[in-house]
C-alpha cells in the first residue's frame, strides 16, 4: 500500500465563482496523516466541510458540499486535480460560497498545487478495491463500477447529445494511473449548449460570463472566437468532473467505472453506493490479523472505568498513536438492558458512544509524551447511530486518530456490527494531569 500524500506549503488562488460571480479566495495548506481533504469556510466561523459524499447537496451542474449554513459550491474542478496528484490531507480555506472558477477546468488547480509541491505523510493509503459490480440508473443515463486488474481508476465514459447537435457522440477511456492526466484531461473546459446558456442567463445564473470566457457550443461550434482545446474536450471534461466527483469516496479508487450520459447528481449515487464498500473493506482488512492486544486487566489499568462503565473487554490491535481496534461483547445481562427497553432490548446509543471514546482514550495514552494524563471529553461532532445494537451483538470499535497534541486530541470512531456500521462520531478530548481530576 502506498504512503499518504498533502502539499509541501501553503499556496492561494483567487477569482469569482463560475455560476455565481461571487469573488473568493482559495488558501491550500498541508494537512497531516489521515485529516482527509476538508473545505474550512473562513467567512462563516472556520466551518469545516470535509470533502465527502454524504455532504453533498442536490445543485444544478455542479457538485456542492454543505455543512449546517456553510457549503462549498462547483469543488469538482478542484477536487479532480487533488485526485490527479494523489493528495490525501489538505486543508482548503475559503472565502465565499464558490470556488474561483479560473478557465472552467481542472488545469488552474493542478498547477498551483504542483507548485506547492508534493509531500509524504507518515501513513499508508487506503484505497477501495471495487469487488462487486454496482449499477446507477436514471431515466436513461447510466454509470456503474465493476472489477479489474488494471492498475488504479480507469473511466470509460459514453457522451451522447444526439446526432442533431455539432457534438454528437464522444467516446472518451482514460485511466487515471497510467494516462496523462496533466496534457489529456486537466485542460478540458465546462461547455454548453447556446440553448442552455441562454436559460441559464435568464434564470441569472452565470450574466458575469461571456463567450469568450466560458466554452458555448452553438450549431457550427464554440461561439464568441473561442475554440475546442481538444476535437473531444466535452467528453474529456465529463471526465475529469467525474474525477472529481468520485473522490468524495474519501479514498481513491481502483476498478473501471464505465458511465453513459452521467452527470454530477448520477456520479454521487454511485459514489454512495462504493461507500458500503469501503466501509464492508476496511472492516475486513481491521479484523484480519489480530496483533498487539490488550486484555481486560490491563485495560483496568490504563483506563480510569469501572463497573458497569467499563465498556471495552478487549484491545485487539494497536498502532500506537494512529489507530486501535477493540471489542465490546453485548449480552442480555447489561444492566441497561433491564430499563431500555423492556421486551425490546436495545444498547442505548450514548453507550455505543461512550464505548468508542473509552477505546480513543486506550490509544491516546499510548503515547509516552502522555503518560500520566487523563484523556477528558472535551466534544462530540458528526455523531451518527445508524442501526439498533441487541443481546448476542459484539461490537467492533475502531479508533482513529485524527490531530493529537500536548493538551488536545481529536479522534474519528467507527462501530460495526460484523460488517454493519452501527455508529460513527469524531471525539475530541482534553489531556489534563491525572491528578487533578
Amino acid at each position: 500500500m502506498s504512503t499518504q500524500h498533502t502539499i509541501r506549503q501553503s499556496i492561494q488562488v483567487s477569482g469569482p465563482g463560475l455560476f455565481t460571480g461571487k469573488p473568493a479566495t482559495v488558501a491550500f495548506m498541508p494537512a497531516p496523516a489521515n485529516r482527509g481533504i476538508v473545505f474550512v469556510r473562513k467567512d462563516m466561523g472556520d466551518t469545516e466541510i470535509p470533502a465527502l459524499v454524504r455532504h453533498v447537496v442536490k445543485h444544478a451542474r455542479r457538485t456542492t458540499l454543505r455543512v449546517g449554513e456553510a457549503t462549498v459550491e462547483t469543488c469538482e474542478h478542484c477536487l479532480s486535480a487533488v485526485a490527479a496528484l494523489e493528495i490525501d490531507n489538505l486543508i482548503i480555506e475559503l472565502t465565499g460560497p464558490e470556488l474561483p472558477g479560473l478557465d472552467s477546468s481542472p488545469k488552474p488547480y493542478l498547477d498551483v498545487l504542483s507548485q506547492a509541491g508534493i509531500q509524504e505523510c507518515d501513513a499508508p493509503r487506503k484505497r477501495l478495491i471495487v469487488h462487486k459490480p454496482v449499477v446507477v440508473r436514471q431515466d436513461d443515463a447510466m454509470i456503474t463500477a465493476i472489477p479489474s486488474d488494471k492498475e488504479g481508476l480507469e473511466i470509460i465514459y459514453d457522451l451522447d447529445y444526439g446526432q442533431e447537435t455539432v457534438l454528437g457522440r464522444q467516446l472518451g477511456v482514460f485511466g487515471l494511473a497510467n494516462g496523462d492526466y496533466t496534457t489529456q484531461i486537466a485542460p478540458a473546459r465546462t461547455f454548453v449548449l447556446e440553448s442552455e446558456a441562454q436559460a441559464l442567463r435568464a434564470s441569472g445564473v452565470g450574466t458575469h460570463l461571456s463567450e469568450k470566457e466560458i466554452l458555448v457550443i452553438g450549431d457550427h461550434g464554440p461561439l464568441g472566437g473561442n475554440e475546442m482545446r481538444f476535437p473531444d474536450e466535452p467528453v474529456r471534461h465529463k471526465i475529469a468532473d467525474m474525477i472529481g466527483d468520485l473522490y468524495l469516496l474519501g479514498a481513491p479508487i481502483q476498478g473501471q467505472i464505465i458511465a453513459y450520459k452521467s452527470g454530477h447528481s448520477l456520479n454521487h449515487a454511485l459514489v454512495r453506493r462504493l461507500v458500503t464498500q469501503l466501509r464492508h473493506q476496511e472492516h475486513r482488512r481491521l479484523t484480519a490479523i489480530p496483533r498487539g492486544e490488550i486484555d481486560i486487566r490491563t485495560l483496568s489499568r490504563i483506563l480510569p472505568h469501572r463497573y458497569p462503565m467499563l465498556l471495552v473487554d478487549r484491545v485487539i490491535q494497536i498502532d500506537p498513536g494512529r489507530r486501535a481496534l477493540g471489542v465490546k461483547n453485548v449480552t442480555i445481562n447489561e444492566p441497561f438492558f433491564q430499563g431500555h427497553y423492556p421486551g425490546a432490548p436495545i444498547m442505548p446509543g450514548v453507550l455505543i458512544v461512550e464505548a468508542m471514546a473509552q477505546l480513543s482514550g486506550v490509544l491516546i495514552g499510548q503515547k509516552l509524551e502522555h503518560t500520566g494524563k487523563l484523556a477528558v471529553l472535551l466534544s462530540l461532532d458528526r455523531v451518527k447511530l445508524r442501526k439498533p445494537v441487541t443481546p448476542g451483538d459484539q461490537l467492533i470499535l475502531e479508533a482513529e486518530a485524527v490531530r493529537v497534541r500536548s493538551r488536545i486530541a481529536h479522534l474519528r470512531c467507527r462501530a460495526y456490527v460484523a460488517e454493519d456500521l452501527v455508529a460513527e462520531a469524531e471525539v475530541k478530548f482534553m489531556l489534563v494531569d491525572d491528578e487533578q481530576d
